[in-house]
């Protein structure tokens, strides 16, 4: 077997992708993990997870993902920093292109997650960077003693308030609803929050500013309403896309471009598997997403041994 040549590659370094890996690793296939960012996935984002079984007082995401990273490269798992930008099939063998050349595999394991949904609003691409983000965790010291917003109802975008009032001067957290879809216990932290206040049934229209970010201006979707709000940084939080633009045509996706599977994990095409968030149905907790990449390993060696 060729250093280019494996029996697993895994495409994706979040939970489901290194859960996968620990177990293929562990069975002894030569398995390698590609990841084009962070090696952890979205939940690094995360400043404490409460709700992953055995750590009652919490976690960050960076200190579960690195010791989940440690674990699987403990038994065996290699890594490649690069992006996945193709999936080809050569009768049995899995060719994974890649920004650093190609991948041959027997079995593949996609556990890519997904990537921001953008607002795609005048001022958005413009000032990314500038004071327009998508993960408070990164970004929340940049605006210390200032005024931001967060854009969203759901759990990330309730973590990202709370992250960021920490630091910030004032949170508003902008929805486009009238009640927020995070959970419960999120929600009663963010109105115990003094910091954080709450703009429902608006909408952001546009970002703008010099150098950057200045304001933002708003329309309140019940009642037409518009207005301008002075702002020093906006963190966009309003759902996510799975990472599948290159999977079109090779594997069968849902409506939300999520790649479909069924209980084992395995996708239309032999020998590929998908996990996570990167799957039609995910419920998006890390729990979840480990469970699935222990499953995907397991059905993948199977897969190999015939």
């Amino acid at each position: 077997m060729s250093n280019r040549e494996y029996d697993v590659v895994i495409i994706g370094g979040g939970p489901a992708g290194l859960t996968a890996g620990i177990y293929t690793a562990r069975a002894r296939l030569r398995s390698l993990l590609i990841e084009k960012a962070v090696t952890g996935g979205l939940i690094v984002n995360a400043g404490l997870v409460e709700n992953y079984p055995g750590f009652p007082q919490g976690i960050s995401g960076v200190e579960l993902t690195d010791s989940m990273n440690q674990q699987a490269v403990k038994f065996g798992m290699e890594t490649l920093l690069a992006e996945v930008t193709g999936l080809e099939l050569k009768g049995e063998q899995k060719i994974v292109k890649t920004t650093e050349g190609d991948i041959v595999a027997k079995a593949v394991i996609i556990a890519s997650g997904s990537g921001r949904v953008k607002m795609d609003v005048p001022g958005e691409e413009e000032f990314t960077g500038r004071g327009v983000a998508y993960c408070a965790i990164c970004d929340a010291y940049f605006y210390k003693d200032l005024p931001v917003a967060v854009v969203g109802g759901g759990n990330a975008a309730i973590n990202e308030a709370l992250d960021l009032s920490k630091f910030a001067a004032k949170v508003t957290v902008i929805h486009r609803r009238q009640e927020l879809r995070a959970t419960r216990i999120l929600q009663e932290k963010a109105f115990a929050d003094p910091k954080i206040e709450f703009l429902w049934d608006t909408v952001v229209e546009a970002i703008e500013g010099e150098d950057v970010v200045k304001r933002i201006r708003l329309r309140n979707v019940r009642t037409g309403e518009k207005s301008v709000m002075d702002i020093s940084g906006i963190f966009v939080a309003i759902g996510f896309k799975p990472d599948t633009d290159y999977l079109k045509g090779v594997l069968s996706l849902d409506a939300n471009g999520a790649i479909i599977t069924n209980e084992k994990m395995e996708t239309g095409v032999p020998g590929i598997f998908a996990a996570g968030d990167i799957r039609s149905s995910s419920i998006r907790q890390v729990v979840a997403g480990a469970g699935d990449g222990a499953v995907a390993a397991i059905y993948a060696e199977r897969y190999i041994i015939g």
